[in-house]
């Protein structure tokens, strides 16, 4: 945890020692999807279909589609010498933001994944179909107000709400059985409540946003639990304006997922919880109403599963239509 709150530190004192640099266009351009992160859903993020991704620009409504590509290596068995198996969890999602009102915001996402995973003895294994929806409601607490001008001051932004996670991504019982990443799943097969806020700061064409999820589980029909969870992100960027229509806003920032043990009949689940440790980089494009997204994550510090299941990368790829 040390480590993360470095990081965060240092991040801070980049924004606030760069953001006397003057832009280019007007404030009412400047919170675009700048601050989106993906999470996920416990470790292996089968259970939420491989995001939250709740963070995408506190200003702004949109709908659009993002893929979300992420390997693993997990033991395949309890012992410290079973074989590594490489898994592979693909996601594309339909995902959007629209008001309601001028306080209430409504996020709402619908995945879909294919899942695949090669054993020590080159068999393979793969999974199809519609993860967990989830829908989320935030108030605005704080309200970015654009304008014509340059704002002097910076602008602040607050947001906080809650959801559900709908059970419609199948979970099966088998894949929890031999294994110690029971999260190769379409879904937990749960309810899930989750609590979140969102906060961003911007000053002419800087921005800087922190995102803090809590998802509290619920045991499935098949009497298992994954563990609850904690995501939280800090992102900073940079908007180019190369024209009226058309601007680049590279992103840095640093991601951080803690995840309690699963439970099986009310019985602790050895070996899985643990945490994470991401850094992050990324670069959108926006022309008029459309932006176009690339950003990969690299785990920094991991300990999951008891160190049975190992991160390696995560990519992925968006593309919105500003409404």
């Amino acid at each position: 945890m040390n480590k993360i709150i470095i990081y965060m530190f240092l991040l801070g004192s980049l924004f606030t020692a760069q953001a006397n640099d003057l832009p280019e266009a007007t404030s009412e351009c400047i919170w675009k999807n700048t601050a989106y992160e993906y999470f996920c859903d416990t470790c292996g993020c089968g259970g939420n279909g491989g995001s939250m991704g709740f963070g995408t620009g506190l200003n702004n409504n949109f709908i659009g589609l993002r893929y979300i590509g992420q390997k693993y290596r997990s033991r395949d068995g309890i012992f410290d010498n079973s074989p590594w198996i490489n898994e592979n969890f693909n996601t594309v999602q339909v995902w959007g933001k629209f008001p309601i009102g001028k306080r209430v915001l409504i996020n709402a996402l619908l995945p879909y994944h294919s899942h695949n995973r090669t054993f020590a003895d080159n068999t393979e294994q793969t999974i199809n179909g519609i993860g967990d929806a989830t829908v989320l409601a935030y108030y605005n607490v704080l309200r970015q107000t654009p304008d014509s001008i340059i704002s002097i001051k910076p602008k602040h932004a607050l947001q906080i709400g809650g959801g559900l996670k709908l059970p419609t991504g199948n979970f099966d019982a088998a894949n929890i059985e031999g294994s110690v990443n029971p999260s190769f799943q379409l879904g937990t097969g749960s309810w899930d409540y989750i609590l979140a806020a969102n906060y961003g700061i911007t000053h002419r064409n800087w921005g800087l946003s922190a995102i803090l999820n809590y998802t509290i589980k619920t045991e499935n029909s098949k009497n298992y639990l994954f563990g609850n969870q904690w995501n939280a992100a800090l992102n900073t960027y940079k908007t180019y304006y190369l024209s009226n229509s058309f601007s680049l806003t590279p992103q840095v920032g640093l991601g951080a997922e803690y995840f309690e043990e699963n439970k099986e009949f009310n019985l602790a689940v050895p070996d899985t919880g643990g945490d994470v440790y991401f850094a992050r980089i990324g670069i959108e494009a926006n022309y008029n109403r459309y932006a176009l997204g690339v950003s990969s994550m690299l785990p920094i510090s991991q300990n999951l599963n008891a160190g049975k299941v190992e991160v390696k990368n995560r990519v992925s790829l968006y593309l919105n239509i500003n409404i």
